[in-house]
């Protein structure tokens, strides 16, 4: 016999999240294999040690009731039901406020440009999909046909229902460019405009970040200025560009980057692919964002996607040497946008993160299985990746978090450590304004930003060839320098002995391979 849940006794009532702008760190965990419960409740126990390390907001994969027990959560059929297997409602909620306990914000990932291909009920009980647009993963839903009112208002309140009954602080939009939409008002401007009055009603922030891969500002511009009104969205040309300086990746959509430019200007402007041709696409893409204050955009080094949609579901430490993975930590970190990380990237936790299911439609599994070697073909991966539905697949995705403890992983624990502490410490770091910063390349081996806040100046010099180099142009003129970090020193396990304290202008700056130098004027 159904009962109803018991009424859940909150804690948070103080809380507030930061303003988008000021978030550190997004921290990206999938419940299911970030602890080996594989539960809500679970990951509580580790909430301390994230706080330790710096991160301000928990983002968790999609949770919404999928079939079977083990899933990415993109499968989701019952979109208002917090997975059965991770504990259900009261499970969410004490994980919440748990995290808001500890001065954690809580942002949900939420799924509206499709349902799950299986024990998906709605078109049974009204024209929630349309045939007039189809995603990579099925039926549309229909956002802007006949009787698509009531489609929308269903969606809404959804997002409406995390936030007032789940105490969330922001979601974040999976794939919304397959959210087809041609109405006068889109779907996600109406979204953005009925979250802001909850948020008003609440008395607290609430943000919407969007996945979107059309590179286009308008999802991120204020309606009167006809934009939609989202308040960031995932920058996925600073992976890309970053990924494809670190590891040469040239296949698929890393075929339109490669040089430490693309980076470059990821870095200083947000969209790489600004209205360019593109080599993957076979067309130009994109639009300028250089307008765009920097803090509407989210960039990170690896996510969910950039790992589990590899065959071997391969972490970046796998890819590169430990110099190139403490490079791509501090390009992260340090970039003017908010910083972004995928659960146990900051100590290089060696667990794939791979692709599992747990569908029960023998066919539709074998779908699955043809589909995802379709995808893998643009990237010219001749592997065959494990099998989403075996048990084992899902297993050995399991974090083993006891590794932060040891080796080159507490190493890198610490590295990030440090890196959050900087750009919580030095306003130019933590500065968002393109007006205040300015970014160079030498050689299309070196990036040097420089950033400027009150009373702060730093330079920051990435250098990604795998040779030392000696720099000598690119770098301040005047002042007086000092050293606060250099990813090459002997305590982060790096080749330099002695740890460099100062640096003179007209002085060449030494580099080590594949390392990050960070310059402060003193006061």
């Amino acid at each position: 016999v159904w009962q109803p849940e018991a009424e859940f006794s909150w804690t948070d009532q103080k809380f507030r999240p930061a303003a988008a702008g000021k978030e550190p760190l997004i921290y990206e965990a999938h419940v299911g294999t970030f602890s080996t419960d594989g539960t809500f409740v679970a990951m509580i126990d580790e909430l301390d040690e994230l706080v330790r390390l710096g991160v301000t907001a928990l983002e968790l994969m999609p949770i919404a009731q999928f079939p079977g027990d083990r899933n990415w959560g993109y499968d989701g059929v019952h979109p208002f039901a917090p997975q059965n297997s991770y504990g259900g409602p009261t499970g969410l909620k004490s994980l919440v406020d748990a995290c808001h306990y500890r001065g954690l914000a809580v942002v949900l990932d939420v799924v509206y440009n499709h349902l799950g291909p299986e024990g998906n009920y709605l078109h049974e009980f009204g024209p929630y999909f349309t045939d007039r647009y189809r995603t990579p993963w099925g039926s549309a839903i229909n956002f802007d046909g006949p009787d698509s009112d009531p489609v929308r208002e269903f969606f809404i309140a959804n997002a409406i229902y995390w936030l007032r009954e789940f105490h969330v602080d922001a979601l974040r939009l999976d794939a919304t460019h397959a959210i087809f939409d041609r109405s006068a008002r889109p779907f996600l401007q109406e979204l953005a405009e009925e979250v802001g009055h909850c948020s008003c009603q609440m008395g607290r922030p609430v943000y919407l970040i969007a996945e979107n891969n059309a590179n286009d500002p308008r999802i991120l511009a204020a309606p009167e200025l006809h934009g939609l009104g989202l308040d960031a969205q995932l920058l996925d040309d600073f992976q890309r560009s970053l990924h494809a300086v670190l590891t040469r990746a040239r296949g698929g959509y890393y075929s339109d980057f490669g040089r430490v430019a693309h980076f470059a200007k990821a870095y200083q402007s947000g969209f790489v692919l600004s209205g360019q041709y593109s080599n993957y696409r076979r067309r130009c893409w994109g639009a300028d964002s250089s307008d765009l204050p920097a803090d509407k955009f989210v960039t990170y080094g690896q996510s969910h996607d950039s790992v589990g949609n590899r065959p071997r579901s391969d972490r970046l430490g796998k890819l590169v040497s430990f110099e190139a993975l403490k490079l791509a930590a501090a390009a992260t970190i340090l970039s003017p946008a908010i910083p972004f990380l995928f659960m146990g990237e900051e100590y290089d936790d060696p667990a794939p993160f791979n692709f599992f299911i747990s569908h029960l439609d023998p066919e539709l599994a074998a779908s699955v299985r043809e589909g995802r070697l379709r995808e893998f073909a643009a990237f010219d991966w001749q592997i065959t990746p494990p099998d989403p539905l075996a048990h084992d697949t899902f297993v050995s995705s399991r974090l083993s978090r006891s590794l932060v403890r040891t080796g080159h992983h507490a190493v890198l624990w610490k590295l990030y450590q440090e890196l959050l502490r900087l750009r919580k410490s030095v306003s130019a770091i933590r500065q968002t304004s393109r007006h205040h910063q300015h970014a160079t390349v030498i050689a299309d081996k070196v990036l040097i930003a420089h950033r400027r806040a009150a009373g702060s100046e730093i330079c920051i010099c990435y250098q990604f060839d795998a040779q030392p180099l000696l720099l000598s142009e690119g770098l301040p003129l005047t002042g007086q320098w000092t050293v606060v970090l250099d990813t090459a020193d002997a305590q982060w396990h790096g080749p330099h002995a002695l740890p460099r304290s100062a640096w003179h202008p007209g002085s060449p700056l030494p580099l080590a391979p594949q390392c990050c130098v960070v310059l402060k004027m003193m006061d």
